[in-house]
């Protein structure tokens, strides 16, 4: 079964990453959340330690470019399958660094994908 990881998760219901954690907790994708702020969505625990995320397929993510970079060592030491770049968080340069490490670079919104089976 794939495990996602959603990076920059939120605990404000108004906020996409949190929709999404709801979405795939609600599509039973095994879901982990890593935020700058702790708590709990839909079950899922918000870490902000990336020493407990293992075993990821899919990185989907919801941090500018800006607030990416300071992430681009843990999200490759993940060896994740895709990583998603949601509306707004478009990075070429990112592309290029995971694309050269083999990772599959989706540039799509991960609700669309759950809502239209895509995903």
């Amino acid at each position: 079964m794939q495990k996602t990881l959603v990076v920059g998760a939120s605990t404000n219901p108004r906020r996409y990453s949190n929709t999404a954690i709801r979405r795939l907790v609600d599509n039973k994708i095994e879901t982990t959340a890593f935020g700058i702020r702790g708590g709990t969505v839909s079950g899922v625990q918000v870490k902000d330690n990336w020493s407990d995320f293992q075993n990821i397929e899919t990185v989907t993510l919801y941090l500018n470019p800006k607030n990416q970079k300071e992430y681009y060592k843990n999200i490759l030491d993940l060896n994740p399958k895709r990583v998603i770049f949601n509306p707004g968080t478009e990075n070429p340069e990112f592309y290029q660094i995971l694309q050269n490490k083999g990772v599959e670079v989706e540039v799509a919104c991960t609700l669309v994908l759950l809502a239209t089976g895509q995903y």
